[in-house]
């Protein structure tokens, strides 16, 4: 399980970066929304880049505990999908930040893949909204 600070951190990340990933959405939907928004943009990159290390590292500790399968298999799933929208997420937000330290092959490899995750940030930040809605249930069930 979370400890009381990794659940509050990742609930933040799953709330940021849906916004973000589902921005031009919500902007069409809700005008307002836009200051809000484009002041999460300016930090976007450090969201990203911060968020895929801690999906890196919430996947290793998924799999690290895959015994918990059998037990706790909802809980389980939901760390694990919620390690992948970290990953996912970051890298398309935090990968502009890293290209300074990239070779140029590994850039290239990097915006290849960059652009087949481009086509899955509006669905992949609705998933973060509804997994961040789904922590927040989970918390008032489980604790």
């Amino acid at each position: 399980m979370f400890s009381e600070l990794e659940y509050w951190l990742s609930l933040f990340f799953l709330l940021a970066l849906g916004v973000l990933g589902a921005s031009s959405v919500i902007v069409k939907k809700k005008p307002e929304a836009k200051d809000l928004i484009e002041k999460l943009a300016k930090i976007s990159g450090w969201v990203g880049v911060v968020s895929a290390l801690y999906g890196i590292w919430g996947l290793i500790n998924v799999l690290r505990f895959v015994g918990m399968l059998r037990f706790m298999a909802l809980m389980w799933l939901t760390m694990l999908v919620t390690s992948l929208v970290f990953i996912g997420l970051g890298f398309i937000f935090g990968y502009g930040m890293v290209t300074a330290y990239l070779s140029e092959e590994a850039k290239a490899k990097g915006e290849q893949l960059r652009k087949k995750l481009i086509g899955f940030q509006i669905p992949l930040g609705y998933v973060s909204l509804a997994l961040a809605v789904w922590w927040l249930l989970l918390r008032f069930v489980i604790y």
